[in-house]
């Protein structure tokens, strides 16, 4: 079918237009690479002439920046942990059991995870976790998150599960398995890449949340680095660009690194199945 020349020049009008909203979000991800490797402080998009690494060497000296990326590790990786592992449990509890009102039970729980968040949620928390006597300690912000995260990976890995045939365990259980074995050697692996939908998305929460580890942490050392990466800011409250730009890389580093990771051993094909 030959084209009009309307047709032609709205095609071309709209091409235009996409690729100039795409270079303008492009524009801070360009800075963000380039500006860690400038010498100078500036905010516009430049390449670095000459190209340096002395902004990272001053992270690098910076004892309470490299420490935070450590507490955002071990915050990350506590609750991503306990996060999955409950997750996983009680969504497949809700999928195969018969308890009357599981759907609400599900629904109400994801309710208010999603109302009762944020500042709104942080005064009662900080009573309750203050009342355990787990103020500044990385267990207090592991378990926040978790509680935090935990209803809406339910819901996540319900549908998940739900997706799957229950005839996959029944034939197990046929054969001699017990409930539990069917679970681990059966339902287990057929739900992994759903397991690994919510260990990426509760990563990303952890790693990139500010408000619950400033509120329920006083010590610098446990400080994470989403807290830590305001020491590159003055006292005035104006950011050493150079050396928040060369932070904000390492930061980002992990949640690359962990995107690459799932993109190449999933391949991003989340689906369920299981071989003959």
């Amino acid at each position: 079918m030959k084209l009009t020349f309307p047709a032609f020049a709205g095609r071309i009008a709209f091409s235009a237009l996409a690729a100039l909203i795409g270079a303008i979000f492009a524009l801070p991800l360009i800075w963000f690479i380039f500006a860690p490797f400038n010498a100078r402080a500036e905010l516009g998009v430049t390449i670095p002439d000459p190209w340096t690494l002395s902004n990272f060497m001053t992270v690098f000296q910076n004892n309470f920046a490299m420490q935070a990326l450590w507490n955002s590790l071990i915050q990350s990786i506590g609750g991503v942990i306990l996060v999955g592992a409950a997750a996983t449990l009680a969504a497949y509890a809700l999928s195969r059991s018969s308890i009357p009102g599981k759907g609400a039970v599900t629904y109400i729980l994801l309710l208010f995870s999603s109302v009762v968040s944020g500042s709104a949620a942080m005064v009662p928390i900080f009573l309750i976790v203050s009342a355990m006597g787990l103020i500044d300690s990385h267990l207090a912000v592991i378990l926040t998150f978790a509680g935090g995260l935990l209803p809406t990976a339910m819901f996540i890995l319900r549908d998940f599960i739900d997706s799957i045939p229950k005839s996959y365990e029944e034939s197990a259980m046929v054969a001699g398995a017990s409930p539990v074995q069917a679970f681990f050697d059966v339902a287990l692996p057929v739900i992994r890449p759903g397991i690994v939908v919510v260990v990426v998305w509760a990563f990303v929460n952890i790693w990139g949340s500010f408000l619950i580890p400033f509120i329920l942490l006083r010590s610098d050392k446990l400080m994470p680095a989403s807290v830590a990466i305001y020491s590159f800011y003055s006292e005035a409250g104006t950011p050493t660009v150079t050396l928040l730009a060369a932070y904000s890389l390492i930061y980002s580093l992990p949640v690359i690194i962990l995107y690459l990771f799932v993109s190449w051993k999933f391949g991003f094909r989340f689906f369920g199945g299981i071989k003959a």
